[in-house]
């Protein structure tokens, strides 16, 4: 897997192929068979992976705070609701949400790579990348997006194309007898395509 530092730069490079790999799956993935497969991979990578050692979700976007926990959130610095909205957030009238006023996340900790609202930290923070849940195949374009911020994405996005038997070069399947694009050797449907 990459390392937090060099997913950005990696997944800019594979970003026309990423595309081009978003566009075979709306033709041919079966959406139901797609969820389970990001689901899948989601379970089997985040399983192995300390977001801890990573956290470029919280050094590259604002935090976003639903109203319903303000109060919650406010209690956890010991101040008051409006104390709070005062110093850390910013209100997004057209959205009709709290953002944090900074990026990195105002409650990033950088010392140790911890939320500083620790159990409170918000419902949306404690489910990125989102890619364990339904209707995948709608939010492809955000997937592509945490692509290049999430290393354990990037890893998803990979082994899909090797799954999907999807070629990036030529944006082509991959045949049964076609060479494995893992690069083993074999044929496909002796390693990749079994």
């Amino acid at each position: 897997m990459l390392k937090p530092n060099e997913v950005f730069e990696n997944a800019t490079l594979k970003e026309d192929e990423n595309y081009k790999f978003r566009t075979y799956l709306k033709i041919h993935a079966n959406p139901g068979e797609l969820d389970k497969q990001f689901k899948r991979l989601h379970q089997e990578l985040f399983s192995e992976y300390d977001c801890s050692q990573c956290r470029n979700c919280c050094k590259k976007f604002k935090g976003e705070i639903p109203k319903e926990d303000i109060a919650k959130d406010a209690a956890v610095f010991g101040l008051t609701d409006q104390a709070f909205i005062d110093e850390y957030l910013n209100y997004e009238e057209t959205d009709d949400r709290y953002q944090t006023k900074n990026c990195p996340c105002d409650f990033f900790d950088e010392e140790d790579g911890s939320c500083k609202l620790g159990d409170c930290k918000p419902e949306n923070c404690k489910r990125y990348p989102y890619t364990d849940q339904p209707d995948r195949l709608s939010s492809m374009l955000s997937i592509l997006g945490s692509a290049k911020v999430c290393p354990v994405v990037y890893e998803i996005l990979e082994r899909l194309k090797v799954e999907y038997g999807f070629s990036g070069k030529s944006g082509k399947k991959i045949y049964p007898n076609d060479p494995c694009p893992c690069g083993s050797g074999r044929k496909y449907k002796k390693c990749c395509g079994r």
